[in-house]
């Protein structure tokens, strides 16, 4: 999901005829994936939102609309199974608005109360772990509209627009069902019954339309793959729709259908043009679109912002970041979902990512790192770790300095440890992981496939920016010194001010160091609040640049290298060993100048006057240089000679003695 604004409209609406499912077999759960999710729910069971005592495996949704008044008839058929020996009841969450008619278990009708927002239901028989049964409740009302409107009615153009869209807590707003993102169900129906004028858009395929003789007419939508209950959804209104495809194959192709208000269609085109490759770019990136036996779909809502409904994503509009956003969620907030809202960065820090990784595959590096950049800028804004604290306020799970620009920030630091080939190994193979894949994850999960990856443990990575709080805020000064034959140690002094938690930041850093031999780049690795690291370059040092890939979010200050490392005034030095025998070291200085670079003699005289040697003559820039004499093709005689640089208005003198 994506918020840019909120914008809440009203419709008027009514339900009246309604239809019936057919009992669909589910496919088993197996052994590993059933003790997984048991042991999930019994170590988060605090805040864990729905009864844990059941696994919810079909949803099968029938609703009737009609318009004026506004009213919800609906019919839902949940198949379950008891998770514990001995269940005797358990709970359904329905927010309060919608009222029960009946509920029927197994084709008989049974009693349930329906209080302070849960459907409580006592069976009539206690059932072991692993049975199933079938629940079919009629309800009706006007459903609710909790967190970012979870069901609305509304309107364009003075055409009626209805739309649900329910992530965090708004499911139960307006269908029964359990309330959590952990549980998903193995797949899905939902049947719209609306008025002939409007056409009803949802997950799946469209398996039908169903003419009901009285000025109305059935969608019926079918899915096939795992789903968690808030990715499940409608969305209605007159619509345009435009079907393009995605050949993932020479010879296959899958419908990319959008649903658009009419007015809007000619604008929204060519966005719409581009989505089928997306889908490729991603695919390239992530592995296979999850999807492909069904379609991918967007559709056009009163929401300024969009959401991941699984394979019909509803948006408030069309534009590049925005539908690559909601798009990569298919990935990663679809196929794989956070098991709990704690965790919403492997949804939206995900998606949030994604978007830099599209905008980098068809538009450039640069277009990848500018909007690294400003997701930094934001991120550097987050107030508390990644991992959410606060799941009971909807504004702080989506809190988009956190979630979003911070999430994505981690991926791209992650990338920088790894490597691209790891990183994007990675993605493909946490998408793939069969431990996570069309079910839940936490960020364990995709830590653990990290280090798979990796090959190494990168629990300080983990634990610093997930479950830590802030940024680093580095400290740098520097020096270098000579050592001969054009090598120079550049030791550093690295620092970081305390932070709450963790008191400091532990990670890789790049160090990029321009010399007078050309740039080189070391990587050190920072794992003390304080650190000295020294490390050899060829050619004078002239500047570093700290992490000049920007691959840490960061704040830094560098002591300026030129206070350090280079001198303030010409020096010409006595020669050493002096007297010599058979050759001396002749050190020289030249300062910083606004010009970079000053012309530079240094000759050799005897005692006569006569020119012995021209040791230097060339433009350089500021540094301490080294230069031997005399040449190895001079013989000289024992005696008093005299050395002299001319660097601009600088000129100096020395003598040196040779003693054969």
């Amino acid at each position: 999901m994506k918020k840019l604004s909120l914008i809440f409209s009203l419709l008027f609406i009514f339900l009246s005829a309604s239809n019936s499912f057919p009992q669909l077999n589910k496919k088993k759960l197996v052994e590993s994936e059933k003790h997984h999710l048991q042991n999930y729910y019994k170590i988060n069971k605090i805040l864990y939102p729905g009864d844990s005592s059941i696994n919810v495996t079909y949803y099968g949704l029938n609703l009737t609309l009609t318009y004026s008044p506004n009213y919800l008839k609906g019919i839902a058929t949940i198949n379950a199974k008891s998770t514990e020996n001995g269940l005797t009841k358990f709970f359904l969450d329905l927010q309060d608005p919608l009222l029960v008619d009946s509920v029927l278990l197994n084709g008989s009708k049974i009693p349930f109360i329906h209080s302070l927002a849960k459907l409580n239901i006592n069976l009539p028989r206690s059932y072991n772990y692993g049975e199933q049964f079938s629940l079919v409740i009629y309800y009706q009302g006007i459903p609710g509209s909790s967190g970012f409107g979870s069901f609305e009615f509304g309107s364009h153009n003075n055409q009626p627009a209805i739309w649900s869209l329910s992530e965090p807590y708004g499911a139960s707003d307006w269908f029964p069902c359990k309330d959590t993102p952990a549980d998903k169900a193995d797949s899905s129906d939902v049947w719209v019954t609306c008025s002939n004028s409007l056409i009803a858009a949802s997950n799946g395929t469209l398996q039908a339309v169903v003419d009901n003789g009285n000025g109305t007419h059935t969608f019926k939508w079918k899915n096939i793959y795992p789903i968690a209950q808030y990715l499940i959804s409608i969305a209605i209104s007159d619509y345009t729709v435009y079907t393009t495809y995605y050949h993932y194959a020479p010879s296959d192709s899958m419908p990319v259908v959008f649903y658009v208000y009419p007015e809007d269609f000619n604008n929204t085109k060519p966005y719409l043009d581009k989505v089928a490759n997306m889908i490729a770019v991603f695919s390239n990136f992530y592995g296979p679109y999850p999807f492909l036996k069904e379609k991918y779909g967007e559709a056009e809502f009163g929401w300024s912002g969009g959401m991941e409904h699984q394979t019909i994503t509803s948006l408030g509009g069309f534009d590049d970041d925005l539908e690559a956003h909601e798009l990569a969620h298919q990935w990663y907030g679809d196929k794989i979902t956070c098991a709990d809202w704690q965790d919403i960065w492997l949804n939206e820090g995900f998606a949030s990512f994604s978007e830099a990784v599209y905008f980098g595959a068809t538009s450039g590096t640069d277009a990848y790192n500018l909007m690294m950049t400003s997701f930094m800028n934001n991120a550097k804004n987050a107030v508390g770790s990644v991992y959410v604290q606060n799941i009971s306020n909807v504004n702080s799970i989506f809190d988009y300095n956190r979630s979003y620009a911070k999430g994505a920030v981690v991926l791209h630091m992650l990338k920088g440890i790894m490597g691209d080939s790891l990183f994007f190994q990675l993605m493909k193979t946490y998408a793939s992981d069969p431990k996570v894949a069309y079910g839940a994850a936490t960020t364990a999960d995709f830590e653990a496939d990290a280090e798979k990856v990796y090959g190494s443990s990168l629990s300080y990575f983990f634990n610093e920016w997930i479950y830590g709080e802030n940024y680093p805020h580095y400290s740098v000064s520097w020096n270098n010194n000579f050592i001969g034959n054009n090598i120079y140690s550049v030791n550093l002094n690295l620092s970081q001010t305390t932070n709450t938690d963790p008191a400091f930041f532990t990670m890789p850093i790049q160090i990029q160091v321009k010399t007078s031999a050309g740039d080189t780049i070391v990587t050190i690795f920072n794992n003390r609040q304080n650190q000295l690291i020294s490390f050899n370059v060829i050619g004078t040092p002239q500047y570093i640049n700290f992490d000049p890939n920007n691959l840490i979010l960061k704040d830094i200050s560098i002591i300026d290298s030129v206070d350090l490392t280079k001198p303030q005034t010409f020096t010409l030095y006595q020669n050493y060993p002096n007297p010599f025998n058979p050759s001396t070291t002749i050190n020289y200085s030249i300062p910083v100048n606004s010009k970079g670079f000053i012309q530079v003699k240094l000759i050799v005289y005897d005692e006569l006057g006569n020119i012995v040697a021209r040791l230097v003559d060339k433009a350089e820039p500021a540094g301490t240089y080294s230069v031997k004499f005399p040449p190895s093709n001079k013989h000289l005689a024992s005696g008093v000679y005299y050395y002299q640089i001319i660097a601009g208005d600088y000129i100096q003198t020395k003598n040196m003695i040779l003693l054969k």
